[in-house]
């Protein structure tokens, strides 16, 4: 079983992968996405019937959250501003200071133009929960913000307990191994970033299905 997590790649490759690549190549495996548990957590936690999302151009154009929401919370108004800069700060190192400020502001009130009704930001991108503390400082009480990092595990849980066929497969060795088709450096570097600790990373290669 594996989680995209990213939603920029949850937008555009999920669907494709589940219905046209896993059966023939892997069709005793399973590849879940980001986005249906996310509007999920959305959908339950606005009282005003707004809500918002931060995230990649990739991911807002890709119109995907926008047709989620439609499917799961009919009437629910989804207000997506795409945040271009937020990815590079979080990069750098950048997590606070006054370009984080600047832009953060910047997003806001483009979001916030849109609808002063607005009480859930979703923040829909791997990166942008390390700015979490900066948002959360730089945007009124009344709107919630949410990780991904804090339903998405618990989604897969109650979909592993709905699917004991495929929760009885899964190893329970706890081990963790981190693969990357980039630079090792690039990855060990923004991975101590994210996670808080160093990392050392294997290095593969793609073989892709021909077909």
């Amino acid at each position: 079983m594996i989680i995209i997590a990213c939603n920029t790649a949850s937008a555009k490759a999920l669907r494709s992968v589940q219905q046209n690549y896993l059966p023939q190549a892997f069709p005793e495996r399973r590849v879940l996405g980001v986005i249906r548990p996310s509007v999920e957590q959305m959908s339950r936690d606005t009282r005003s019937g707004t809500v918002a999302l931060w995230a990649t151009e990739g991911t807002v154009r890709s119109m995907s959250y926008v047709l989620e929401l439609e499917k799961l919370a009919p009437g629910t108004r989804l207000i997506q501003q795409a945040c271009p800069m937020l990815v590079p700060l979080v990069e750098a190192g950048e997590l606070e200071g006054p370009p984080v400020d600047y832009f953060v502001d910047k997003y806001w009130r483009d979001t916030a133009a849109h609808s002063s009704q607005i009480d859930t930001l979703l923040l829909a991108c791997t990166h942008y929960p390390l700015l979490a503390n900066v948002i959360r400082s730089r945007l009124p009480e009344s709107v919630r913000v949410l990780m991904q990092s804090d339903f998405v595990a618990p989604s897969l849980q109650d979909y592993l307990r709905r699917h004991p066929e495929h929760d009885c497969r899964l190893s329970r060795k706890r081990t963790r191994r981190f693969l990357t088709t980039d630079r090792n450096d690039a990855f060990d570097h923004l991975a101590a970033i994210f996670l808080g600790y160093e990392v050392a990373s294997e290095r593969v290669g793609l073989h892709l299905l021909s077909g």
